[in-house]
């Protein structure tokens, strides 16, 4: 599946009074399936836009940004103040592709939580309640967004994941919450493994997909 590169995005900043506008995939509410808000009712709001290409991505239609609607960040918060959790999760794609402050502040301004999951490629617009940093092979982190991550959540897929993650969890804030989470389709195999360098590094915690348990979307 080709990219949708960086330059070609549909541009989505303020300008004077025009209202900014975000490819959005989709905005569902359900269950926080991994990290630390696992198990917490969440707005989930998925933006189009990917150009990071990890090869076990489960929402490769996310990435080109041209096949999702632009949609105004005013719908896409009266949305949100639809559902019960104050908890927002802006994910993707690779969301902050995107200017992401007018959306942040929008959603802050109506009572929400913002949180974003990202792999760190990109810098960091708007001021989070919760940074999930998910960094990847394909495309490093910026040091500017692994500075102030609240959550470290590295995808296992091959043993030698275990010292990338090292990398990171020693550049992270003292107070950010480390987890490993095992790639879904490599879970029998990578899952044990997990285990045990979790009993012998207790600083880690494991993180699952309980949403894909549960059969929740």
């Amino acid at each position: 599946m080709q990219l949708f590169p960086t330059e070609k995005l549909p541009k989505n900043t303020l300008s004077g009074n025009l209202i900014q506008t975000l490819p959005l995939m989709e905005q569902f509410y359900t269950i926080q399936g991994e990290g630390a808000y696992q198990g917490s009712a969440a707005v989930f709001i998925r933006l189009g836009g990917c150009d990071v290409g990890c090869v076990w991505c489960d929402v490769k239609e996310s990435w080109n940004a041209g096949n999702h609607p632009q949609t105004d960040i005013t719908d896409i918060i009266r949305e949100s103040g639809k559902y019960e959790s104050e908890i927002c999760v802006i994910t993707g794609g690779e969301p902050l592709m995107h200017n992401l402050t007018a959306l942040c502040t929008g959603l802050q301004k109506a009572g929400k939580r913002t949180h974003v999951e990202t792999s760190g490629a990109h810098p960091l617009t708007g001021k989070w309640d919760w940074i999930c940093l998910s960094p990847k092979k394909f495309k490093f982190p910026l040091p500017e967004v692994v500075a102030v991550a609240n959550e470290l959540k590295v995808v296992v897929y091959h043993p030698s994941d275990f010292a990338w993650a090292e990398q990171f969890a020693a550049k992270v804030p003292a107070n950010c919450q480390l987890f490993l989470q095992p790639e879904w389709s490599k879970t029998n195999t990578i899952l044990p493994l997990i285990v045990d360098y979790v009993k012998q590094h207790p600083k880690w915690q494991i993180s699952l997909q309980i949403h894909k348990y549960m059969n929740i979307p």
